[in-house]
C-alpha cells in the first residue's frame, strides 16, 4: 500500500512538473509569435511607404517575399501595385522566390492590379517575369478594357490574352469596354476578333451593356459590324484588318465623364 502511494506521488510530482514546463514553453514561444506579427505589420507599412531599403533588410534576414496580409490578402506585390509603390515593386519582382500568381481574397493577382492601375511597366515587367495572362474568371484584359487602356490591352493580346475570357457571371472585356464607354477600345477588341454576340448569364451581350449606360455611338457600331457577314481571320490578318478597319462607330463624346462598370 505504501509502495502504491509512493508511485501515485511520484506520478503527480512528475505531472505537475509537465505542465509547469508546458507553461514555461508557451511564455517563451508568445513572444516569438508576437514579434512575428509585428514584423509582418512593419513589412507590409513599408511597402506603403515605398521603402526598398528596409524591405531588403527584412528580405535578408529571411521574410518571405510571398508573405500576404489578413485583411484583404494581399502579397507584398500586389499591396505594392495599389500603393504605386514601384521602388518595392521592383525589389519584390526580382526577390528569389517571389509567386507572381497569389491572388487576394477577391481574386486579384498582380498582373490584373497592374492592369486596374494602368502601369504599363508594371504590366510589361510582370510579363517579362512570366506572369499568367490567362486564368480563370476575371483577367488583366478585363480590367485594361474596362479602364479603356489600348496600350495595355494591345499589350495583353501580344502575349495571347483570351479575347473572350469570361468572368463567372459570363462578362467578356468587350463587354467592359462597351459598358464604359470606351469606343476605342471596342472597337479594336472586336476588330482583333472578339465575338460581340457573346451572352453573359443575364442573357446579355456587349450592346446590352453599351445601352444600358447611354453609350449610343457604340450601340450602333457595334450594330452595324453584326449585320455584316462574318469572315474569321487568322491573328496575324486581324492584326492587319484592324490597322485598316473602316470607321464604323459615330464620333464619340470624348468629354462625357466614363462610368466604370461594377465587378460580379
Amino acid at each position: 500500500m505504501f509502495c502504491i502511494r509512493l508511485s501515485s506521488a511520484k506520478f503527480s510530482r512528475q505531472l505537475r512538473m509537465l505542465a509547469m514546463l508546458l507553461v514555461l514553453a508557451g511564455m517563451l514561444l508568445r513572444p516569438a509569435v508576437v514579434r512575428a506579427d509585428a514584423t509582418a505589420d512593419y513589412y507590409f507599412k513599408l511597402v506603403t511607404l515605398d521603402n526598398a531599403y528596409e524591405i531588403a533588410s527584412l528580405l535578408n534576414k529571411g521574410i518571405s517575399p510571398n508573405l500576404t496580409e489578413p485583411k484583404r490578402g494581399d502579397s507584398g506585390l500586389i499591396l505594392a501595385l495599389r500603393e504605386e509603390a514601384m521602388q518595392v515593386f521592383k525589389l519584390l519582382l526580382d526577390a528569389p522566390g517571389v509567386d507572381l500568381e497569389i491572388r487576394a481574397r477577391n481574386g486579384d493577382n498582380a498582373l490584373m492590379i497592374a492592369a486596374w492601375k494602368e502601369n504599363r511597366t508594371a504590366v510589361e515587367a510582370l510579363l517579362k517575369k512570366g506572369a499568367e495572362v490567362n486564368r480563370e474568371g476575371w483577367t488583366a484584359l478585363h480590367y485594361a478594357a474596362a479602364k479603356g487602356n489600348n496600350d495595355i490591352v494591345r499589350l495583353l493580346l501580344d502575349h495571347d490574352a483570351d479575347l473572350d475570357a469570361t468572368s463567372p457571371a459570363g462578362i467578356t472585356p468587350l463587354m467592359m469596354a462597351a459598358q464604359g464607354g470606351h469606343i476605342y477600345t471596342v472597337k479594336l477588341l472586336h476588330d482583333m476578333g472578339a465575338d460581340a454576340t457573346i451572352e453573359d448569364d443575364h442573357g446579355r451581350t456587349a450592346v446590352t451593356f453599351a445601352a444600358r449606360n447611354g453609350h449610343n455611338d457604340i450601340v450602333v457600331g457595334l450594330k452595324h459590324r453584326l449585320s455584316r457577314p462574318v469572315v474569321r481571320q487568322p491573328v496575324r490578318a486581324r492584326k492587319s484588318i484592324a490597322a485598316k478597319q473602316a470607321d464604323d462607330f459615330p464620333e464619340p463624346h470624348l468629354n462625357e465623364p466614363v462610368r466604370l462598370p461594377p465587378m460580379d
